[in-house]
């Protein structure tokens, strides 16, 4: 059972659980081959992260020392990625966390509109910016309107069994992912005694996070916890 008062919460964007006031045993970047996989590792993982019926036709990215190319390139407007923790706030314990992997499928508003906030903030740590240096740049890029405000009917799948979304949650359980624009949690009546949606918002990527857990991982087995969390 996950209780209101003390339950994991996901961490937008991407959804990396985490105790909240729990103290980060990874106070700095490690070095940057730690965050790394193969490509043939990561498009597989990428792609775990929805349906096959979405994910065999979706653009696939890989990241390298660079940041993110396009792997693959599909056709029916959803990219699938593999996220690292430093998309998570600046607070959670996990962002430098190289274990991290957070498989996840954004549908085509989430591309154009949530997937620039990754983007940015990758290209920034792999510059070597720290936590203050990232946050600066990032309101500075949402104040030039370099970074897009979150467009309407924004979310993503996160499905995969094969995920690591912290040390304390591991895989954590299937979910999709709604975003929006900063807003109060009430709006969708999450993190209620019985409500099935959680939430998070990151004052940094001005965005609220609407994470709904569903019953079955992306390869069709259930989850054994799904049940408990109600």
């Amino acid at each position: 059972m996950i209780e209101i008062g003390t339950r994991v919460v996901a961490a937008l964007s991407i959804a990396f659980v985490v105790f909240a006031g729990a103290a980060s045993p990874y106070p700095k970047m490690a070095p940057i081959n730690e965050y790394l996989m193969t490509q043939d590792a990561e498009i597989a993982l990428a792609r775990s992260a929805g349906p096959s019926s979405i994910s065999k036709d979706a653009d696939v990215l890989a990241m390298d020392r660079q940041g993110y190319h396009t792997a693959i390139k599909g056709h029916n407007g959803f990219v699938c990625a593999v996220l690292r923790g430093w998309t998570a706030t600046l607070d959670d314990p996990n962002f430098w966390n190289p274990k991290l992997r957070g498989p996840i499928c954004f549908n085509a508003p989430a591309v154009r509109s949530y997937l620039p906030r990754v983007f940015k903030r990758t290209a920034l740590v792999l510059a070597g910016k720290t936590k203050e240096q990232l946050a600066s740049a990032v309101n500075a890029a949402f104040e030039a309107k370099e970074i897009p405000v979150i467009e309407p009917g924004s979310m993503c799948y996160m499905l995969s069994k094969q995920g690591y979304l912290s040390d304390q949650g591991g895989h954590w359980h299937p979910h999709m992912m709604f975003y929006v624009p900063e807003t109060k949690a009430e709006t969708w009546g999450a993190d209620l005694p019985g409500s099935p949606v959680l939430s998070s918002s990151d004052h940094l990527d001005r965005v609220t996070v609407f994470m709904i857990p569903v019953a079955t991982w992306s390869d069709g087995s259930a989850d054994a916890d799904h049940m408990a969390m109600r």
